[in-house]
Order: C-alpha cells, then structure tokens, then sequence
C-alpha cells in the first residue's frame, strides 16, 4: 500500500502524538503544521476559535484544491473532521457531504492514492452522513464504473438500491430511481455484449436460443431498471437512448417514438437540443414523411442554429414546394455561418454559394436582402476581409472560390475578397473562377439591373 493510504487508514502511535501532529478520531493521522489547524494566526495572535478554526480549514484546502496540492489539501482534510462534532446543527448536518465531495475530490487525484484508499473513505462516509447514503453510494459507484470494475459497481448499486432509512421523501425517490436506472444502465451494457454475440450466431446453431433468452433476460431487467427515471422531468439522454435501442430491437417502434416525442416535446422536461436530435434520428430510421423531420429541426434551429444537422435541415427546406420552406432554407444557411466555428465549413458555403445563385435566378431578392441588411455591417470584416481572402486561399483553394462567389453576391465585384481570388493563377480553378466572374456580374445585390 502506497504511503498516503498508510496515513490514510494507519493508527496513531504514541510517538507520533507531539505537538505538530494532528489525528482525528476516526484512527487516521497526519503528522503536519498543528498552527494551521488548531488556530487561526492574525497579525501574531492566535484565536482558539472552533468556528474560525474549521472555516480557515476549509479555505485552506480550497485553496490547495484550486492549486492540484493534493497532498496539502489531504492533511487540511483531516483537521476538518472535526465539523462533524460542531455545536452548530445546521452545520454539523451538512458537513458529511462536504467532506465527502472535497474527500473524493483529493483522493481522485493525489499520485498515492489507490482503489482501497477510496473504498475505505466511501464506505466510512457512507455510515457518518447517512442521509447521504444514497448520493455517495452513487458516486463511489462511477468511481468504480470508471475504473473499470463494473461488477463492484453493480454490487455496490444493488446494495444502494435496498437501503432504507426514515422517512421517504421525493428527493430519495429520485436517487434510488437513478441507482436503479444506473444499475439499468451496466444491464444494457451486458445486453449490448449479449447482442453482438447473438449476431455473429447462425439461427440453426444450438447455442442461438440460450444467447437470444439470455439476451431477452437482460433487456427486461433494463428496461424495468430504467422506464421510472426517464419518466421524471430531466436530463436522461444516455438511459433514453439505450431504453430507445432495445424497444426497436424488439419490434417496438411505435413505443420507441412515444418515449422520445415524450422527452422532446414535454413541456415538463427542460429545453434539450439531445432530445430532438434522438427524435430526428429515429423519424429518419423509420423514413418518415419530410414534414415529419422539417418539424422537428425546426425547434433544433431554435435551440442550437449552429448544429451540423442544420445543412440536412436546409437540404429538406430546399426540396421543399412550400415557398415559406425555401425562405426559411435561406435564413438557416445564413444562421450556420454567423458561428465562428462554421466559418471554414466548405459545405455551408457551397450551399450558400448554389443556393444564392438559384433564388436570385427565380427572382427573390427580397428574401437575399432582408438576411443581408441584419449582417452586412458585420459580415463584411468577419469573412470576406483582405486578411481572409489570402489566408483562406493558403489553406484552402476550394473554400476560398466558394466564399468568394458569395462576397462577389452580396457585396459586389468592387469587394476586396473577389478581386484577391480573382487575381490568382490557377490552372484547375480557372474556368470555375471566370464562370464565377461572368454570375457575380449578372447576380450580384449590387448590381442596379437587378
């Protein structure tokens, strides 16, 4: 075992308890600077305040924390044990949780800290604040989840899941669903492995019916384990997509798209762009109607403008014979690239370049200027400057034509970043950036013919 978790669990001897020691009653020990603990120094005096005392602890290791001196802030830890036995209740009450969060925070990181160090700290935890119980069994079990014991940590659920003590409150209600639902979670992950060996198994093989009852079995413990939680109002994407995958593996998709129209469109359940997103997702697996899919990107739009899923959006906008679509797939593109981190999405701008080219060709200028008159103070700096046009052309030739068409579009011939594209020698992209010269001169908003 490792030194820290000696000082960690190890009694204290009679040599060690000297002046700067500090221990607490609980058998661990850390032999450290007693003047940060027992008082708290100002100017040279020393208040024997227990209020102060604890208080400055507690700084101290936030301070450590904020800093990774894990081992500093493991020796302030012990002393702040001490709040456990504070006179004041409220605070008494409320101590076990804190230091088990700031505990499992130290213990998480410090380079001696090991597995049993850990457990040891939990389980102790667990019988100081048991009103706490649930929370830390949670926590100590994607503690193991992460370390990869996945047996522990269906134990430990499963012990978590049966404790009782006073009285049932909605709060407890809502961790023993989530243990279970978690519990339901590392079922899934059993039956994902059933699955995957069910497939690779011939229907005539012998062992086919025991792997598909045994894959069954799970599914059912799963879903039993997981349908209460993903009930409640919250955020639950990780057990709503697995409850989702096997209600379709099982033939269910009428049940599937009842559990994911639920999550997306109650108003009950917090704003979630995952919700739609699983929503859309499975309408396109099922090959649903386009005004299925329009609908449900639409509020995706609203939420996250930026999302990837957005050139799929414009792309059944566009298709669409509804004119106030094709309007809409216009503003959508526009969206997109108002987002720094789309400015070097060449599919965005290829759209945007096509799509500009094709509504001024059918004579909608209107739609081009009521999206250009909110952008084209900032649009001008923010894309199509002279720094842009040459780096752009560095990295990449191809987005650099197709941003260019879209300045010479909105912002005329006269613009800094056409007349730099323009002025390249390129043999590949010659043609395409004299064809881009004859429609910037007969589409462009700036033209007056227009």
């Amino acid at each position: 075992m490792s030194d820290f978790s000696e000082e960690l669990k190890g009694p204290v001897t009679d040599d060690e308890e000297v002046e700067t020691s500090v221990r607490s009653g609980a058998g661990m020990h850390f032999p450290w600077l007693q003047t940060y603990v027992e008082t708290v120094a100002i100017g040279g005096k020393r208040k024997k305040d227990f209020a102060q005392t604890t208080s400055a602890c507690l700084s101290f290791i936030q301070e450590a924390l904020l800093k990774h001196q894990w081992q500093q802030a493991a020796e302030y830890m012990y002393s702040y044990f001490q709040t456990l036995e504070d006179s004041d209740s409220y605070k008494r009450q409320a101590a076990p949780e804190i230091i088990w969060k700031l505990g499992s925070e130290i213990l998480f990181y410090h380079p001696k800290s090991n597995m049993e160090t850990f457990n040891t700290f939990a389980d102790r935890m667990k019988n100081i604040g048991v009103m706490n119980y649930l929370k830390i069994s949670l926590q100590h079990a994607l503690y193991l989840l992460h370390h990869g014991m996945l047996k522990d940590a269906k134990r430990n659920l499963s012990e978590a899941e049966t404790w009782r003590h006073g009285e049932n409150t909605s709060s407890r209600e809502i961790l023993i669903n989530l243990i279970q639902a978690y519990k339901g979670l590392l079922q899934y992950y059993t039956w994902s492995k059933k699955k995957m060996e069910l497939s690779k198994l011939d229907k005539d093989d012998y062992a086919y019916n025991a792997v598909a009852q045994d894959v069954f079995n799970h599914s059912w413990k799963t879903s039993a384990n997981i349908s209460a939680l993903i009930k409640i109002p919250g955020v639950w994407d990780p057990f709503v997509k697995s409850y989702v995958e096997m209600l379709e593996f099982y033939g269910d998709r009428d049940g599937a798209q009842e559990v994911l129209t639920n999550y997306a469109y109650d108003e009950k359940f917090p704003s979630n762009p995952n919700a739609h997103i699983y929503l859309y997702n499975f309408l396109k697996r099922q090959k649903a109607p386009r005004s299925k899919l329009i609908s449900v990107l639409k509020i995706l739009y609203q939420i996250v403008p930026s999302h990837k899923l957005m050139l799929e959006f414009h792309t059944l906008l566009r298709k669409s014979e509804k004119e106030e679509h094709r309007k809409l797939g216009l503003e959508v593109l526009f969206g997109v690239l108002d987002f720094a981190g789309c400015t070097k999405n060449i599919t965005a701008w290829k759209y945007l370049a096509k799509y500009l080219k094709n509504i001024l060709m059918g004579n909608h200028l209107a739609w081009v200027q009521e999206e250009w008159n909110s952008r084209k103070n900032w649009w001008p700096g923010f894309h199509f400057s002279y720094f842009w046009a040459k780096s752009d052309w560095k990295e990449d030739t191809a987005l650099a034509c197709e941003k260019a068409f879209v300045a010479g579009l909105l912002l005329g011939k006269g613009c800094r970043y056409f007349r730099y594209i323009l002025k390249q020698d390129h043999q590949i992209l010659g043609k395409k950036i004299k064809r881009m010269k004859r429609s910037v001169k007969k589409y462009s908003i700036v033209n007056p013919r227009l």
